[in-house]
Parts: C-alpha cells; structure tokens; sequence
C-alpha cells in the first residue's frame, strides 16, 4: 500500500490505539481525531468521554501523532439519537449503534477527515475490506468472538473505499500483545459493552428522561392479567429480567411441575398498551420461521435472484440458514430453523460466507 495520509478514529479504547499505531508502523502519516457525540450529562458518573479523551490523547502521545477533539453531539442527536426515540415510542427496538456507524462514524466523522486532506479513515473495528470485482467488500473480522459487521452493514460503496479496519485482520489476544508491548496506557483497558452514547449507565434511568410512559396490563398467552408494565418502550421481546412477576401457579397443579418456569417478554400490543409474556425460553410465541425487513441498504451489487445465505438477527448469533426473498421495497427471510425473540427495530443482516451483503431493519416477524 502507497503511504497516505489517514486519519484514525481514536476513542480511548485498545483496538483503535493499535490500529493507529499499525497504520504509523507501516509508514503513513496517522492524525488522531476523538468524536464527541453526547453531550447533555458530561458531569454524570455513567459519561466517560472525558476519560475516554484522556486516554485517546495518551495514546496519541506514545505512538507520536496529533489528535483533535471534535465536537459530533449536535450530529448525533438529529440523525441518530431522534430515530432511536421514534422507534422506541413506536414499540420497537432500535440499534444505535447501526444507524452511529452510518451517519456519525462514516458520514460525518469521513466528511471531516476528508476536509483535513485524508485519503482514508480507519476504526478500531474487527472487521475487514477487500476489493473483488470492480467493488469492495466488507468482510467478518477474522476473530469471530468479536466481528463487527453486524453493526457496519449500513456502510455503502462510497463509505468502504475510504475505510481501513487493520485490527480486522487480528485476534484480540493479538491486540492486546501489541498494546502491552509498545507500551500503550490503555493496554489493559477493559471493553466498551455500552450503547455507543449511553455508556453503562441503566438503561430504564436513561430512557425514563426522554419518553413518556404508560403503565399497562403485563399478561400470558392466555389473556390472563398477571402483573403491570411500566411503559412498552423499556420492554424488549425476549427481555427475562425486571418484569416484576413470579411464577404463577395453576390451582390443583402439583409441586415440582413446570409452573414456575421463567417469563420472557414475547408480544407487545401499542393499540391496547399491553404487554404480553409467556414462559419458557422455547415457547412457540418466542420462535419464528420467517420475517420481514425494510429500510434495506447494502453494501455491495446484489444477485438479482433470490437464494440461500445466512442471516443474523442480533449480535452475537451464529449466521442462521436462511432463503432470501428479495422485493423493491422490503425483503423476506425464511429460516431453516425458527430463530429465537426475532425483534422488530433491530436489525437482519445477510451473508454470503464471510462477506457482509447489507440488510435492513426487521419489520414483522411469523411463526
């Protein structure tokens, strides 16, 4: 690769400080550039940007690059943050961190690179690129245990010839050898495991703030009331912890039976403000054999046939066998086996082997 001038996405972490300083190792000239993108509780116990910003300038110091502050808050909260708040007061649940990559990370973030002179960005994401006919590709990063293209299939063409992903190509392990062996302050870091502007913070305090909420009736399968919501949108399909419900038991039914198994959050009903749960982690309201996604956006020329891929549905799922069923506006999936809590706001991603095709944003979801 010809030497460049790239400028690197620093967020305090491990995996973008040793991105930069690969990128330096190799030979390019590296600038540092911090993304600001929440600013209304910087004086809160749960916003570690501050912190992150220290360490990101830390970071910048040993491997020898500049580094900017840059301000994204205002951004963020028009593209992404009022798209999570429509979802979430329309009963479903959405990803921010896809819809972050997008318009923040790869929109506003490349736009800004591009004005300082870049010829590319590159991310501390465990993902790959390569070139392949004409197009690039996005690829799973080769630690599986930590592949991101899950939350990067909304990236386009134009998005992914401008970007490097060089921890992409290495274990995590690998990572962190690096880091302690060129002395990085965040060597040992622990990882992010927030929303990417929520932090750790509890996520019910949090939305309490900005939705209103309606308590309602939590009821089972059968229509029996068995407890009281407090408001759909803190609620996800799948959700086991904080219902507020215990086992309820059958009159006559003998000790030791099934009775007592857990709940699981399993239908929401906006019409009527009810929330549905049912018990046992395989109830057949929980599986689904098929589902519908619109919002599409792909990252590369799509076959014009439909056929046999694989799909995740959340992170951290094994890819499932899937057909593809694609239409002008929305497409369908139909799983070789029923897929568990299939949610809609989040998203179904598709694959051909290790190569990321797009996706889009689950609408509904059939038995």
């Amino acid at each position: 690769m010809k030497k460049q001038r790239i400028v690197v996405g620093l967020s305090g972490g491990v995996d973008s400080a040793v991105t930069a300083h690969l990128l330096k190792q190799q030979g390019h000239e590296v600038v540092g550039i911090f993304m600001k993108n929440w600013e209304d509780d910087d004086d809160s116990e749960y916003c570690s940007s501050n912190i992150d910003f220290v360490d990101a300038a830390a970071v910048a110091d040993v491997i020898g690059i500049e580094i900017e502050h840059v301000n994204f808050a205002a951004d963020y909260k028009d593209r992404v943050f009022a798209a999570f708040l429509r979802e979430y007061q329309a009963g479903r649940t959405p990803n921010p961190d896809v819809l972050c990559n997008a318009e923040i990370k790869f929109k506003a973030f490349l736009d800004h690179a591009m004005r300082l002179g870049a010829e590319k960005i590159a991310t501390g994401h465990y993902a790959r690129v390569r070139e392949h006919e004409g197009q690039v590709q996005l690829l799973k990063g080769l630690d599986n245990t930590k592949d991101q293209s899950y939350f990067l299939h909304r990236l386009n063409q134009a998005q992914l010839k401008k970007t490097l992903f060089p921890v992409g190509e290495l274990k995590k392990t690998e990572v962190r050898r690096i880091a302690e062996e060129i002395g990085l302050p965040n060597a040992k870091k622990k990882d992010s495991t927030g929303i990417c502007f929520i932090g750790e913070r509890p996520f019910r305090e949090f939305l309490n703030r900005y939705l209103a909420h309606q308590p309602g009736p939590i009821k089972d399968e059968r229509g029996r009331k068995i407890g009281e919501h407090v408001g759909l949108s803190f609620y996800t399909l799948g959700q086991r912890q904080g219902l507020g419900i215990g086992g309820v038991k059958e009159k006559g039914a003998p000790r030791g039976g099934g009775e007592h198994a857990p709940w699981f959050v399993a239908r929401k009903d906006v019409e009527t403000n009810t929330l549905y749960v049912v018990q046992g982690h395989d109830h057949p309201w929980l599986l689904s054999t098929s589902l519908v996604a619109d919002d599409m956006s792909w990252t590369c020329a799509l076959s014009e046939t439909s056929g046999e891929l694989g799909a995740k549905t959340r992170y951290r799922q094994a890819d499932a066998s899937c057909e593809f069923e694609p239409g002008p506006q929305s497409f369908a999936l139909r799983f070789a086996e029923p897929q568990w809590a299939v949610t809609p706001g989040q998203s179904a991603v598709l694959y051909d082997g290790e190569v990321c095709l797009g996706g889009g944003v689950i609408a509904s979801a059939a038995p």
